[in-house]
């Protein structure tokens, strides 16, 4: 095992020469971080810890550079928790199992894995928790659960709302191909409560975090600065698979920012959906696969977004949608977020941006860039909802839709609230269907660019099933999805055919996504994707 490096932030893609024009905003950018191990010039001391041994003891026993095995197999009791050590110098939980037995670093584990991990179980509390400022602990390859028939809070609480200042924040936590899972008949509210600085979750499967009226998560923050990096997971959850915001930070101004989500893999599964051959019986609180409430410069990117429905909310699969959520927080925002290269796929509708909380005091949310996605099987009768592609509220501010393909069955877009200034709607494809491009009391096209999008870029688009007459010029209108002529719609590929008139028509680039960028992510994202 390499013991002296973990990458915090990875290498977050810029935009191309050429493609920022007037109008647009430029994505997220995170700053590059590299947290280091400092070698000691001898090896680590390995602490040894049996079947039936007492992790706890071992914790507060381990110096920074020491290593605690546990043997593959074997329980250990929780709740443990990770003191506050002195020295900047990892301390690693890992499974005993050799190097060339496990799953290298960059390879995501799936729950066949877990015999050869030990496991952390507790039946009350949080399995494991954080001391204020505990720092440089890393998991790998480790299961950790709920004690059988028990449903817990959060399986691993990091920071959560005990801590008043960003200095008191657990730091320096990493878990790598670990297996986290609530209780398969009972779940569990939350995977991990993701609270501090310099966090890392790569390479994991986070499962069955579930619950009957309440949300969910199989991972939530709401009360670290960040950095966090979440990097080639599995993360299945019914509420929000994947949050930042939902509950007021206990830190004044705080913001959860510089937060990397890059080749996930987000899904519920259908057996939790009523009406679905593989349904289990029991209506778990569905809400959406991702949700940013309260986050700065994000990037999500190269990630697959698949299953949702409404239950508990209205069945958008992604939403960016500012919430000051108990009102302690007026200084919450959803700004400079970049959502690129992923596929959402088997859902009732597509994106929900709000641009100020309408319930109480927010910052507005603004600089959010959508690029190079494809929105597959998005509504309709197995899904529901409305199978609206874009839903844009309450006044955001620099959207930028641009270079997506999509096939929905409701609306391009649906606005309401005052004006979206800075807006751009350039090189998508998609289908009109009823109402295309419509807002709150005004007509589809023209009649609602004017009212909510006003200056805003609407231009080499290929809008399915359109009316020319009724939209701004500049943009394409095909009767029908065979005159796009994609390359193999039957088998998923939706790169346009050599000869579709809708190549290099938008400064050069083909409308729509493009799959040499898009193809290879999501490839690697789904890696050991599980049945559904």
């Amino acid at each position: 095992m390499n013991m002296c490096m973990l990458r915090i932030c990875t290498t977050i893609a810029l935009l191309g020469a050429g493609l920022l024009s007037a109008g647009a905003s430029p994505p997220a950018q995170l700053k590059s971080r590299r947290a280091e191990a400092r070698p000691t010039g001898a090896a680590p001391r390995t602490i040894a810890v049996p079947p039936g041994g007492d992790l706890q003891a071992a914790l507060e026993r381990a110096a920074p550079g020491d290593v605690i095995t546990l043997a593959p197999g074997a329980t250990y009791g929780g709740p443990i928790t990770l003191p506050k050590k002195t020295g900047d110098e990892w301390i690693v939980i890992r499974t005993a199992t050799p190097d060339g037995e496990f799953p290298p670093p960059g390879q995501r584990v799936d729950p066949f894995a877990a015999r050869l991990m030990p496991k952390i179980a507790a039946g009350s509390g949080s399995v494991i928790a954080a001391e204020p400022a505990a720092h440089h602990y890393r998991f790998v390859g480790i299961e950790i659960a709920p004690k059988d028939g028990v449903s817990l809070h959060d399986l691993v609480d990091l920071g959560g709302g005990r801590v008043t200042s960003a200095d008191s924040v657990p730091h320096h936590i990493a878990f790598e191909r670990c297996y986290l899972h609530g209780d398969k008949a009972k779940g569990t509210r939350r995977g991990i409560a993701l609270n501090g600085r310099e966090m890392t979750i790569a390479d994991s499967y986070l499962a069955d975090f579930k619950e009957v009226g309440a949300d969910s998560q199989a991972i939530a923050g709401w009360n670290g600065p960040g950095p966090f990096s979440i990097v080639n997971n599995y993360l299945g959850a019914a509420g929000e698979n994947l949050m930042f915001g939902g509950a007021d930070p206990t830190i004044q101004d705080l913001v959860p920012s510089d937060i990397e989500i890059r080749k996930n893999y987000l899904a519920k599964p259908l057996a939790w959906k009523s009406g679905e051959p593989s349904y289990e019986g029991k209506a778990w609180t569905v809400k959406n696969l991702l949700e940013l409430k309260n986050a700065r410069r994000v990037v999500i990117e190269d990630n697959l977004l698949e299953g949702n429905w409404p239950q508990g909310q209205n069945g958008f699969a992604v939403l960016f949608t500012v919430r000051n959520q108990d009102g302690a927080a007026p200084w919450s925002t959803v700004e400079d977020v970049t959502f690129a290269n992923n596929v959402v796929r088997g859902s009732a509708s597509g994106v929900n941006i709000l641009g100020k909380d309408d319930i109480r005091q927010s910052q507005l949310a603004r600089k959010i860039t959508i690029r190079n996605n494809l929105f597959e099987d998005i509504g309709g009768k197995r899904w529901g909802g409305g199978g609206t592609l874009f839903q844009i509220l309450g006044g955001a501010a620099q959207v930028v839709i641009e270079h997506n393909t999509a096939l929905q069955s409701g609306s391009i877009i649906v606005a309401e609230g005052p004006p979206h200034e800075g807006f751009v709607y350039r090189g998508n494809i998609a289908l009109h269907n009823a109402y295309g491009i419509i807002g709150t009391g005004t007509g589809p096209g023209n009649g609602t660019v004017e009212r909510y999008f006003p200056g805003g870029v609407f231009e080499g688009n290929v809008i399915v099933g359109g009316d020319p007459a009724r939209y701004p010029r500049g943009n394409y209108f095909p009767g029908s999805l065979n005159d796009v002529r994609f390359a193999d719609p039957a088998d998923g590929n939706y790169r346009l055919a050599d000869g579709s008139r809708y190549r290099k028509v938008v400064k050069g680039k083909d409308a729509g996504v493009d799959f040499a960028a898009l193809g290879p992510a999501i490839a690697a994202a789904a890696e050991d994707r599980p049945a559904r």
